[in-house]
């Protein structure tokens, strides 16, 4: 008895803080906005432009130097078709050569596809100390704003910003991931673009789960708009 009394409240639990998350999504004012990549499988577009909710896509093109996403090329075709602005990311790999993988992301990241800035995908320090690791970074991302003659706009997770990069990043676009009720707080405070709130996000047109996100505050889309 009381296991199973255990088992329901962990599952009333999940069920308020699931929908906790949820509810700024639904009666808000903020841009929402999701990120795809392969994982999501076929997306049906057709039914994620007529959710009014989601106002953007960030959809993964490559990773390292030579990784390519397969569903790129269709998703970014077909989510611009459906009415929605459309970001490129690329997830950085601290290990491999900056300018390989520059020229395998721009090789995809079709200037004239694009609505919003370029995000650069940091998740991952490859094995290195944080001084090795911040100083091939921003090797990486300095050739990525000279490339596009913009900043592009940096994400990663809450805690992983609190391990190498405090204080370290000055004058770019920042989307923080941290699945909390509550946004996150910074180490050293700092303010914040867009918030991904949930990777358990469900949306017509996509089977299973996704990403999402919301702008903060004031913030808006037009901060992250790509200048052509």
């Amino acid at each position: 008895m009381k296991k199973l009394l255990y088992t329901l409240f962990l599952s009333l639990l999940y069920i308020n803080v699931h929908a906790q998350q949820e509810v700024c999504e639904d009666t808000c004012l903020h841009v929402h906005g999701i990120d795809i990549s392969h994982y999501q499988g076929n997306v049906f577009w057709e039914a994620i432009g007529d959710n009014s909710k989601m106002a953007y896509v960030y959809i993964k093109c490559t990773e390292g130097g030579d990784n390519q996403d397969p569903t790129y090329v269709k998703n970014i075709q077909l989510a611009k078709q459906y009415g929605l602005k459309v970001g490129s990311y690329h997830f950085y790999r601290p290990k491999t050569d900056q300018q390989t993988q520059l020229r395998n992301f721009l090789a995809q990241c079709k200037a004239e596809q694009q609505d919003l800035l370029p995000m650069i995908d940091i998740e991952s320090a490859g094995g290195y100390k944080a001084d090795r690791f911040c100083d091939s970074l921003f090797k990486f991302i300095d050739l990525v704003e000279q490339a596009i003659k913009q900043k592009p706009l940096l994400y990663t997770y809450k805690n992983f910003y609190n391990t190498y990069l405090v204080g370290k990043i000055d004058g770019y676009p920042l989307m923080i991931a941290c699945y909390t009720n509550d946004p996150p707080v910074l180490m050293d405070e700092k303010d914040y673009t867009m918030w991904q709130y949930t990777q358990n996000g469900r949306i017509n047109g996509i089977k299973g789960h996704v990403d999402k996100s919301r702008f903060m505050g004031q913030h808006s889309m037009r901060e992250i708009r790509y200048k052509h």
